[in-house]
């Protein structure tokens, strides 16, 4: 089964959610496994086609941390994932590998599965060490209560993302399997990995098809029925 998650990011309606919903329901089979994450004011139950998730959960329980929203607090709203570590929100909350670790652990703790982001930016990749910090991002933001299976690995290569531009699927296989190799390693072999940046309805087929690629993460492609739906068409 592959897996297709869609984050919306700060875009979206309860009501564009529920069409969205619809819309998914209408054509998801057991080939797939759908999820969306949405901004903290749509979080919801989903239904047998969609898990919803949010997009980060606080490093903390509970208590004075103004502007936060704990892992606990999403798990109540009957959302069932998070997103952890995702590269706009290491780039803007200037989250490290140990946050993203201790955000992904309040998420288990929670009964929520957390997607874990890694990736490399331009700079990092250009100095010949983005398989370096993916590596290490892979073993410093998996939490020691993390069991197989218990989480996703996202990778993104934050050097693509929202700049229109897709690896090669030679980069995209050669990354993944260094990631399964990291995951094996640590004894998550059941553990998924997606690949998120730039997918779309024309390209999705060929990169899940792709050795260790569990399934995508699709960012604004997922806002739009008519983007989103071809990509899960595609995708079975």
């Amino acid at each position: 089964m592959k897996i297709i998650a869609g984050n919306w990011k700060m875009n979206g309606s309860r009501a564009a959610l529920d069409d969205m919903i619809d819309a998914i329901s209408r054509v998801a089979t057991g080939d797939v496994r759908i999820a969306l994450c949405v901004p903290y004011t749509m979080l919801r139950a989903g239904n047998a086609a969609v898990m919803i998730g949010a997009q980060n959960v606080s490093k903390f329980d509970g208590g004075a941390h103004t502007g936060n929203v704990s892992a606990a607090m999403v798990r109540a709203t009957g959302a069932v994932a998070t997103l952890v570590g995702h590269s706009e929100t290491r780039d803007e909350l200037h989250d490290k590998n140990a946050d993203v670790s201790i955000r992904a652990a309040r998420a288990i703790e929670n009964d929520l599965l957390p997607i874990i982001c890694v990736g490399e930016t331009d700079t990092e990749r250009d100095a010949g060490i983005g398989t370096d910090v993916v590596v290490r991002g892979v073993r410093e933001s998996v939490p020691v209560c993390a069991t197989d299976g218990g989480f996703i690995i996202a990778y993104e290569p934050r050097w693509a993302i929202g700049r229109g531009i897709t690896p090669d699927m030679s980069d995209i296989e050669n990354m993944h399997k260094i990631i399964r190799k990291t995951l094996d390693d640590m004894g998550f072999a059941n553990t998924p990995i997606l690949y998120g940046a730039s997918v779309t309805a024309q390209n999705v087929h060929d990169i899940i098809n792709i050795k260790n690629v569990d399934g995508v993460l699709v960012g604004g492609a997922s806002l739009k029925k008519q983007d989103f739906i071809p990509i899960i068409e595609n995708a079975k």
